[in-house]
C-alpha cells in the first residue's frame, strides 16, 4: 500500500502547492456533535434531494424547503399524514417527489429514535469514532431512508462529520494506491478502506476529509 506521502506527492505532481491547498475541505463550523437535530435533518433532506437533481435548483428552492417541512422539526415531520403529502405534492415551492418527501419523515423518525436512545441524534453520530466510519456509513444505510452511498456520507461531511467520502476518485485512487482491487461497495473493500484511511491518518496527522481529497487528486483524470 502506499503511504500518504506517496499520495500527497502524486496530488502536487499532478495541482502544484498552491491548488492542492485551494482543494483542502475547511474544518467543520460547527462539528456535528454541536449541531440541533432540526438541521441534520435539513442536510439529509438537502443531499438526498440533490441527488440526481441539479443542486443549485435545488439551493434555489431552499427557502421553500424550510418552510414546507416546518424548519425541519423531527418530531413535527415523523407525523407527516397523508394530508401532509399530499400538500407537499401540491407545492410549487419545493421539488416534488413523493419517495424523497417521505424520505423526510422517515428520516426524521430515525432521528427520532435516536434522540430518545441518546438524548441527542446529532449529538450521537457527531461521536462516533472516526476510526469506524464505515460502520456509522452503515447505520445510515440500514436506519436511514436514502442516505446509502455517498448521498449519506456526503450528507456526513456537510454536517460538520469528518468523513472520507467514497466517490469515483477517491475508489481509484484507492485502487491505485493498492488498497483495493476494483468497486469500493462491498462490505471487504469498505473495511479495507477504513483500514486504509486510519493508517494515512495515523500517518500524516490530517483529517480524513483532507486524506479523501488528496487521495482523490493524485488519480490521473
Amino acid at each position: 500500500m502506499k503511504s500518504f506521502a506517496e499520495i500527497r506527492e502524486m496530488a502536487l505532481d499532478r495541482h502544484g502547492a498552491a491548488e492542492l491547498e485551494a482543494m483542502r475541505p475547511a474544518p467543520p463550523d460547527p462539528p456535528l456533535r454541536k449541531l440541533s437535530d432540526d438541521r441534520l435533518l435539513a442536510e439529509f433532506t438537502r443531499r438526498i434531494f440533490q441527488a440526481g437533481f441539479n443542486w443549485s435548483v435545488i439551493d434555489n428552492k431552499w427557502p421553500g424547503f424550510e418552510t414546507a417541512f416546518h424548519g425541519f422539526d423531527i418530531g413535527r415531520n415523523a407525523m407527516m399524514s397523508d394530508a401532509d403529502l399530499d400538500a407537499h405534492l401540491k407545492n410549487t415551492d419545493i421539488v416534488r417527489n413523493a419517495a424523497k418527501i417521505l424520505a423526510v419523515r422517515d428520516n426524521a423518525v430515525f432521528l427520532s429514535d435516536l434522540a430518545r436512545e441518546h438524548g441527542s441524534a446529532a449529538g450521537f453520530l457527531g461521536r462516533w469514532p472516526v476510526e469506524d466510519t464505515v460502520g456509522l456509513f452503515d447505520l445510515m444505510k440500514t436506519r436511514g431512508a436514502r442516505l446509502g452511498g455517498v448521498t449519506g456520507q456526503y450528507a456526513l461531511r456537510s454536517a460538520g462529520y469528518d468523513a472520507f467520502i467514497l466517490t469515483k476518485s477517491v475508489a481509484a485512487g484507492l485502487n491505485m494506491a493498492g488498497v483495493i482491487d476494483g468497486a469500493a461497495t462491498s462490505k471487504r473493500a469498505m473495511a479495507k478502506a477504513q483500514d486504509a484511511f486510519n493508517a494515512w491518518h495515523d500517518e500524516s496527522g490530517e483529517r480524513y476529509a483532507v486524506i479523501s481529497r488528496t487521495l482523490a487528486a493524485a488519480v490521473p483524470e
